[in-house]
């Protein structure tokens, strides 16, 4: 496997293991004849948990600021525009990303520059392709100034998503394709472009973070 696994994963893999672990004991003691059966399941449920905290190496070889890479890996789900009230307050391409429990759910800087702003907001926890999730449900939100142009960023906790760990702060210069955060367990990521940007994805993509790029600027 050409991955690592996240920072984010270490406490609750530990968890896993010895919760699981205590589990094979006790069947072990009590119900021997089972072992086979639970030792199967458990290795099945610990790979899961595992495979959700990977982290391949995803780093941009050459950076490019006209180009906005996808944040996220998952499936283009909303490309339109839309009225941006939180920090714009005027009207934005909006591109939105799902990320299944499947997919990688490190999120990464997918333009560098200056943070211009950031924000927490406590929240519901909305499917996370309900059109209300964006406005309703846990968040954070991201600007990112390039000098030329702000992109906004947000990250929206899903059903099962129930913590967004966010790694930026106002004032900060960040790169291109370093890691932002993760959000725990299915979620969605929202960009907000200019009405200008010059897409390259289309509805129902799948894209990789790193890799795919959705917009130039």
């Amino acid at each position: 496997m050409n991955f690592m696994i996240h920072k984010e994963g270490y406490k609750i893999l530990l968890a896993t293991g010895l919760f699981l672990a205590a589990v094979n004991y006790a069947v072990f003691t009590f119900f021997p004849a089972a072992l086979m059966v639970i030792g199967i399941i458990s290795l099945v449920l610990f790979l899961l948990v595992l495979q959700f905290f990977r982290n391949p190496p995803r780093k941009i070889v050459f950076t490019d600021n006209n180009a906005v890479y996808a944040p996220a890996d998952g499936k283009i789900v909303v490309i339109e525009q839309t009225e941006e009230g939180e920090y714009f307050k005027d009207k934005r391409l909006q591109v939105s990303i799902f990320m299944s429990p499947t997919n990688v759910h490190v999120n990464r800087n997918p333009i560098g520059g200056k943070i211009n702003y950031f924000k927490y907001h406590p929240g519901k926890y909305l499917v996370a392709w309900h059109p209300k999730s964006s406005t309703e449900n846990e968040r954070t939100t991201v600007v990112i100034d390039t000098g030329d142009e702000e992109v906004l960023i947000r990250q929206i906790a899903g059903l099962m998503a129930k913590r967004i760990v966010n790694y930026v702060d106002v004032g900060e210069q960040v790169e291109q394709g370093e890691d932002m955060g993760f959000i725990k367990f299915g979620s969605r990521v929202d960009l907000f472009l200019p009405l200008d940007a010059k897409l390259e994805i289309k509805m129902g993509q799948k894209v990789k973070g790193n890799r795919t790029i959705i917009a130039r600027l």
